[in-house]
């Protein structure tokens, strides 16, 4: 309890109008007009109030807080470092100094030696509230490295060029991009993705080194403001990637890496729904295409003719396997997929003959790791599962052997015996299954007297990987079960999965979470408000509608910079991001059918006057992806209509943006509190009485 009071929002109300219906608006005002500055000293009072509140309520937990930060920084190797991967004639890893927050980068020669500090981020970073490195490419020839920094949290990444003998940065500077990076062949070009006033990532453009940027060369500008650009390299190194896209339909073009100057050639023209993505590989072109299965299939073509009328298929779609990716090494290519929801790799070489690895397990996940060289007998790959920590292997490609490199250390000790982890179901609303990824102690209680932590996203076609986290082990060694709730609107199940979960589909996102929570009540793992929910950005909207739907379900909730005003943001199309996102969530603009289906799960739009859970939600003042006012505006309203003095705090990050605190320790630091606030809202519950600190 604490004698502080919430503070509460001003209301200038706005009205707005759309498809003939008319709707209040008393908050918009949290909006700074000159976003992404945000100066207006009202707003900013506000915002300021609500994270003295949130530091006043949480003062009896500074205790707690820090025993949580002693525990969480005790299973991370302060002294972390990567396993060493080859590319040309060096081996690149980096390392956590005793203390550090960041990285210093290193490289060795191959051949044996010294290694060198090519990047200390901890010096980049010093004085800084917030730091974040996005890319780190040497050049080709290994004499210079550039690398792309950001210090506000804002996602406007400066590229930097430093000249490796000398270990002194060059003149050459590009602000204003969206921090990725390609070489071309020689080294003289850099190639890099510049973002326009309302920072969408729009003009690819060419630097040459010892030029003006001023004046660099624009290579490739994408009009529509649906479509973002990104820039990639073929695993070959032949070909620079040109990518504009949406959520539902890209368009690729290549640039020859030997060819800089050239013009860039387009594989195929863009056609509403059609994704694809392009490799190369003996005077080939591998293409993964959902051109006519939606799980993609594999073709190929040659490079001087790549359009569709030229497509040999080479694996064909089906059901069972969706494709997430096709790497092209030059004896094989690698195949990422889901095979019925389960992580697979599969190798294949050019003349057809393949197979998978085995792992030999039955839940996990695996991927492909840092592999940067074309030529190569082996595969770097990342493995783990619900109670295996991260391991680093090598897999042999030529005898099929997996060769463990290196398995995260937990200093603090680990023991996988103590802990079981499984797949369950859960039965949706319209009878489809649900998959529920589960951990708990040996001696969880399975009479719905234990507590459970359930999180869930569901959005985009990400999937939410039953992968190990030494964080859960806070709330597993208190009693917690801990599931994942793999609801639609991810891919964990396939393209199908992700399609049944969005636009005139969306609910079922929401009432799949609440199908996996009733689920794992009737197996015995918690009982209705015995369950903690969390999720982020889109899951942060998860949580607001869940929230709505069926608050007695939750002890508490987590929502951190939660996508919670989705009406408003979809009908501004002045926003980086409302364009690209309309195919994930309707046209509330043009479509009436769409403002009327968002606008009826909006969690913003439909909070009641009821009793809500306790609930902390998290902001970023400079966070492009969910600007500020959403959380800030959801919390207002709900103090404005709740009912119950349950707790309801906001935080927010005044120097950081949608990924929060940028360097490890400080990051743990926001995680204990958020495990600290799950821990008070259970200990005050099920005390005498209810959290009474007020709304």
């Amino acid at each position: 309890m604490t004698d502080a009071a919430p503070p509460r929002a001003a209301q200038h109300p706005i009205v707005n109008e759309r498809h003939g219906v008319s709707w209040t608006d008393p908050y918009a005002w949290l909006r700074d007009p000159a976003y992404p500055e945000v100066q207006d000293p009202e707003i900013r009072a506000y915002l300021e109030a609500e994270n003295a509140y949130f530091a006043a309520v949480m003062a009896r937990e500074q205790g707690l807080i820090q025993e949580l930060h002693t525990e969480l920084k005790g299973r991370i190797k302060d002294d972390d470092s990567s396993v060493p991967v080859a590319d040309g004639a060096y081996l690149y890893h980096w390392q956590f100094q005793p203390g550090a927050q960041y990285r210093t980068w290193y490289r060795a020669p191959r051949e044996g030696g010294t290694a060198a500090v090519m990047l200390d981020e901890t010096a980049l970073a010093l004085d800084k509230s917030y730091f974040n490195l996005r890319s780190l490419a040497p050049s080709p020839d290994g004499q210079l490295l550039a690398f792309a920094t950001d210090e506000n949290g804002s996602e406007r990444y400066v590229i930097h060029i430093k000249d490796l003998a000398s270990g002194v940065s060059t003149t050459d500077l590009v602000a204003n991009t969206a921090g990725s990076v390609v070489w071309s062949a020689d080294g003289a070009t850099l190639f890099y993705v510049e973002l326009n006033e309302k920072l969408r990532p729009y003009r690819v453009r060419a630097h040459r080194l010892g030029t003006d940027a001023t004046a660099d060369r624009t290579v490739y500008t994408e009009d529509d403001p649906a479509f973002f650009v990104s820039i990639g390299l073929t695993q070959s190194r032949r070909f620079v990637v040109v990518t504009a896209g949406s959520h539902v339909t890209r368009e690729v073009r290549l640039i020859d890496a030997t060819r800089p100057a050239g013009e860039p050639l387009l594989i195929a023209g863009r056609r509403d729904g059609h994704r694809y993505s392009v490799e190369h590989a003996h005077d080939r072109l591998w293409i993964r295409t959902n051109d006519r299965h939606e799980n993609f299939r594999l073709v190929s073509a040659p490079i001087d003719a790549p359009g569709e009328a030229s497509w040999q298929e080479e694996i064909a779609g089906d059901d069972h396997h969706y494709l997430l990716g096709v790497t092209c090494f030059r004896d094989f290519l690698v195949i990422t997929e889901r095979l019925d929801g389960l992580a697979n790799l599969r190798i294949r070489d050019y003349a057809g003959e393949e197979h998978a690895i085995d792992f030999a397990e039955a839940v996990y996940t695996a991927g492909l790791g840092d592999n940067r060289e074309f030529a190569t007998d082996r595969l770097r790959v990342g493995f783990s599962s619900l109670t295996r920590p991260a391991t680093v292997l090598d897999y042999h490609v030529a005898d099929r052997r997996l060769e463990v490199l290196k398995e995260q250390e937990i200093p603090s000790g680990y023991d996988a015996s103590r802990y079981v982890g499984r797949r369950l179901w859960a039965a949706a609303a319209d009878g489809e299954r649900v998959p529920i990824s589960l951990v708990h102690a040996r001696d969880c209680p399975v009479d719905g007297s234990g507590r459970l932590y359930l999180y869930g996203y569901g959005s985009y076609g990400m999937a939410m990987e039953p992968s190990f986290n030494s964080t859960r082990l806070s709330l597993l060694d208190r009693g917690f079960a801990v599931a994942i709730a793999h609801v639609r609107g991810g891919d964990e199940l396939g393209h199908r999965w992700y399609r049944e979960g969005k636009l005139e589909r969306k609910t079922n996102s929401f009432t799949d979470f609440i199908a996996c929570a009733e689920a794992l009540i009737e197996g015995g793992y918690a009982a209705p408000g015995r369950i903690a929910i969390r999720g982020g950005s889109a899951g942060g909207m998860l949580m607001g509608a869940v929230t709505n739907l069926r608050p007695e379900l939750w002890r508490c909730v987590v929502a951190e910079v939660p996508f919670v005003d989705v009406l408003n943001t979809m009908l501004d199309a002045s926003l980086p991001l409302t364009p690209i996102e309309w195919p994930e969530w309707g046209n509330p603009l043009t479509s009436e059918e769409d403002f009327r289906r968002i606008r009826a799960y909006c969690p913003y739009e439909n909070i009641e006057v009821k009793a809500y859970p306790a609930m902390l939600v998290t902001a970023g003042i400079s966070d492009p992806r969910v600007t500020y006012w959403e959380p800030a505006k959801y919390v207002a309203r709900l103090r404005e209509l709740k009912t119950d003095r349950n707790l309801l705090l906001l935080k927010t990050n005044m120097d950081a943006g949608h990924f929060g605190a940028s360097g490890r320790f400080d990051a743990l630091k926001e995680l204990a509190e958020i495990l600290a606030f799950i821990l008070k809202c259970f200990r005050d519950g099920d005390g005498p009485g209810e959290a009474s600190a007020g709304g």
